[in-house]
């Protein structure tokens, strides 16, 4: 199996020895910034593939929804668009403006879609706090390790007298791998929150865009029976 460069050099290299090397309390600490880090990575991940999915499959429900001539016809193809916030949105409107009677003017079906487009960017948001948090927390769980490190590293200093850097140099860079530990699981997880939280935006815009399409849709689609119906009373006449 392939391992890159870099995760060779941690899992065969001096880090590696380092970790086992540190005491109790690092490792408790090197353990629960793993654990931050791997649901972190998953939450990651998991919103990536459903923003991608949701990002394409949105562009082929709009070309869809333009070139349908009713919006029954709209309704009985959005299903294979699902993973799309869209398809919430046009569910929820045209469902509200069957209630309705076809009333065109009811403000009732824009009310209907922004619900459904608050709703479909509350799924989006949902367990992207935990970004945010481990952004925020992982750097100081790991300086709590280093601090305890150099505590213990200038305490066996202390006792067996020798005041040398060979003496306490381990010591500390054994407590300095905390840091990096937590600077590790904090960084993706800052970066991936701002770039996922700025998905998220652009979705709800989208949506808010695509409920003034579905409102001008819903126009059309009542004032061609009109038009026609005035036409009929021409004639006869």
């Amino acid at each position: 199996m392939y391992f890159p460069p870099f995760l060779t050099l941690v899992v065969s290299g001096e880090i590696l020895d380092l970790v086992g090397e540190t005491g109790p309390v690092a490792k408790v600490v090197l353990l629960i910034l793993l654990i931050f880090s791997l649901i972190s990575w998953a939450i990651i991940l998991s919103k990536w593939s459903l923003l991608r999915r949701a990002r394409v499959q949105s562009g082929r429900f709009v070309r869809a929804f333009r070139k349908a001539q009713r919006l029954q016809d709209v309704s009985a193809v959005a299903e294979q668009f699902r993973p799309s916030p869209l398809v919430g949105v046009f569910e929820s409107g045209f469902q509200e403006y069957r209630r309705q009677g076809g009333a065109i003017g009811n403000p009732a079906v824009q009310r209907a879609m922004q619900i459904a487009t608050s709703e479909e960017m509350t799924r989006f948001e949902r367990n992207l706090p935990w970004l945010a948090i481990t952004a925020a927390v992982t750097p100081f769980i790991g300086l709590f390790g280093t601090v305890w490190g150099i505590i213990d590293a200038f305490h066996g200093l202390g006792t067996a007298g020798a005041a040398t850097l060979r003496a306490v140099a381990p010591g500390i860079s054994e407590a300095l791998i905390t840091t990096a530990a937590g600077l590790a699981a904090a960084i993706p997880a800052v970066i991936a929150y701002n770039l996922i939280g700025g998905s998220i935006r652009e979705f709800a815009s989208r949506g808010d865009d695509f409920a003034l399409e579905m409102l001008n849709a819903v126009e059309r689609q009542e004032a061609v029976p009109a038009y026609r119906a005035a036409e009929t009373s021409e004639v006869r006449r």
